[in-house]
């Protein structure tokens, strides 16, 4: 069993970055996929960006540079850096996991997080 917690979201500017921290929780975890979703109000939730335990990292095409994820660490904990936030990217930050980095980038992740809201200001 792998419980996953979200936190670093919060309010914002235009502009401004935010990083963002996924935690693990769970035996042999540093064998999982790891990977960030995000859903705004009205929207579908969708894709960010994965690591597989290998370290690859695949992004989605909207991110344009301008999110960057981290390897898991030591401490089991992932990390988003978000930067050049503007009000398209408002919504709440979810993080999920997997055995592959195929099953997180398809959205069937096994384990998820409870999310993290961003909200970015005017």
């Amino acid at each position: 069993q792998v419980e996953l917690v979200e936190s670093g979201g919060g309010l914002v500017q235009a502009g401004g970055s935010l990083r963002l921290s996924c935690a693990a929780h769970g035996p042999n975890f540093s064998r999982y996929a790891m990977g960030w979703f995000r859903q705004a109000p009205g929207k579908e939730r969708e894709f960010i960006a994965g690591v597989s335990w290998h370290g690859i990292k695949q992004y989605a095409d909207f991110v344009k540079g301008r999110f960057s994820m981290s390897e898991v660490n030591a401490e089991n904990t992932v990390y988003l850096q978000l930067n050049s936030l503007n009000l398209e990217d408002t919504g709440v930050y979810y993080c999920a996991s997997d055995k592959t980095l195929g099953t997180v980038i398809g959205g069937t992740s096994k384990y998820w997080g409870q999310g993290t809201q961003v909200t970015v200001s005017s």
